[in-house]
């Protein structure tokens, strides 16, 4: 079993006083202009702006706010900064651990400290989607009588996940995945500040791309594995974090790959020429670099389904179908969950039968295009269905394929240029030897062979 990732954040404990908070809990933003990123959600005269009582306008009208976006960009910590800011009570709930019970506590709380009329109280509840349709209809009189504030968190979409009374009720707020330089910004505030590290120890670049790699865009995770190291570096008596410490203390190795870079292309390459080898395990590897990397699940996904139509096509046709299915899942779920959608969809290609008869068809069927063999459709093809087609004679002679036996006519459907051509040359792999026997008995019937 391959040890936790961040197992050394709760063993490097040197960085902080005994009993004190983690740093990704002491990091955490005070006021939303110490957000980073939602820069769509903290323009000023924002619904998130008047829900803490900026710009002028008073407070938002909703009750209750549904903060919608993947794990660790800052959902809680938003929900803090509105208690914080509007200098509310403030109730964290998990929808995983509580229930109806957990939530009347709180509500009735709210009520007795308000004395029923002033909302005072903000309850966030954490993964709403968890919470079934009837422990959903439990807020509804909370949010109606604006007996307490509910910001509620959820990773699912909404529209999906919660019920159409309290959605219809709520703000909602998609938080968009953190870049890389949200992230540099955190770490870097993170290093220098007081409640942070307070300077005492440095990160140098090679160290800070490997944190930026292996957070996933997840400030929580950056946070945590920044502490982990710097909790080594100190108790080795180092002044910096360096790459061989860093990768100690989250067990993770770095990998060396740069996704603006070189590497980017290089390893994509090598996973396509991989599958296209047959060879899965190196398959394999290529694409947990990539994954390691950082790499987008749907750029993985979309070299797939090219590696799909160019290097297996006909052969197997189910490679494509499994290559649009694994792209669908990946957008649906996200990593880390989509690296299996993607190992699933890579050994299933690199293992199929190959071949790149699709790929040289439409090549040479575009190359004698643009050398100007087209010429004009034959007349018997052409559109029929308007006032004066027949005298033009067009469509006249057309057979319909669907009145002669076996459903093909003969009769040509080239232009004068190309006609006789030939593009699509099918492979003897696979599934694809059916199609090679049915295109030699088509052929011959479309030129009048019995």
């Amino acid at each position: 079993m391959e040890p936790d990732l961040f197992t050394a954040a709760a063993e490097e404990r040197q960085i902080r006083e005994p009993g004190s908070s983690p740093l990704a809990v002491r990091m955490r933003p005070r006021t939303l202009d110490e957000v980073v990123g939602q820069r769509h959600l903290l323009k000023p005269g924002s619904p998130l702006r008047r829900l803490v009582g900026e710009g002028g306008g008073g407070p938002a009208g909703a009750s209750s706010v549904i903060l919608w976006g993947p794990p660790g960009i800052g959902k809680t910590t938003l929900a803090y900064v509105v208690s914080q800011a509007t200098e509310k009570r403030f109730v964290e709930l998990s929808a995983i651990t509580a229930g109806v019970k957990e939530v009347r506590a709180v509500i009735e709380s709210a009520k007795r400290q308000s004395g029923g009329y002033q909302r005072d109280t903000v309850l966030f509840l954490d993964e709403i989607h968890r919470f079934s349709k009837a422990q959903q209809d439990s807020l509804l009189p909370a949010v109606e009588n604006r007996w307490v504030t509910l910001i509620a968190a959820t990773t699912e979409n909404p529209y999906f996940s919660i019920i159409s009374p309290l959605l219809s009720r709520s703000l909602l707020l998609t938080l968009e995945p953190l870049t890389d330089e949200d992230l540099r910004a955190l770490l870097r505030r993170a290093l220098t500040e007081e409640r942070g590290l307070n300077g005492a120890v440095r990160l140098p670049e090679d160290s800070e791309a490997h944190l930026l790699r292996i957070a996933g865009g997840d400030a929580r995770r950056a946070l945590t594995a920044l502490e982990a190291g710097a909790g080594s570096a100190i108790a080795k008596g180092e002044e910096e974090i360096t790459l061989a410490t860093l990768e100690d203390a989250v067990n993770r190795a770095a990998v060396r790959y740069d996704r603006d870079g070189d590497q980017h292309y290089d390893v994509a390459s090598a996973l396509i020429k991989s599958i296209r080898g047959s060879d899965v395990d190196a398959a394999l590897h290529y694409l947990a670099r990539m994954i390691e990397a950082g790499e987008d699940p749907r750029f993985i996904a979309r070299r797939l389904m090219i590696s799909a139509s160019e290097d297996i096509g006909l052969a197997d046709p189910t490679a494509l179908p499994t290559a649009v299915a694994a792209a669908q899942a990946v957008a649906l779920i996200g990593f880390p969950e989509a690296s299996l959608t993607l190992s699933h969809a890579t050994i299933a290609l690199a293992l199929a039968p190959k071949s790149n008869a699709v790929t040289t068809a439409i090549g040479a069927a575009l190359a004698d295009v643009r050398a100007g063999k087209a010429g004009p459709v034959p007349p018997h093809l052409r559109d029929g269905h308007y006032k004066g087609a027949a005298k033009l004679g067009h469509a006249q002679g057309y057979v319909y394929p669907h009145d002669v036996p076996g459903g093909i006519a003969a009769q040509q459907y080239a232009p004068d240029a190309i006609h006789g051509t030939r593009y699509y040359e099918p492979t003897r792999h696979g599934a694809e030897a059916r199609y090679a026997d049915v295109l030699d008995r088509v052929r011959g019937r479309l030129a009048g062979e019995q």
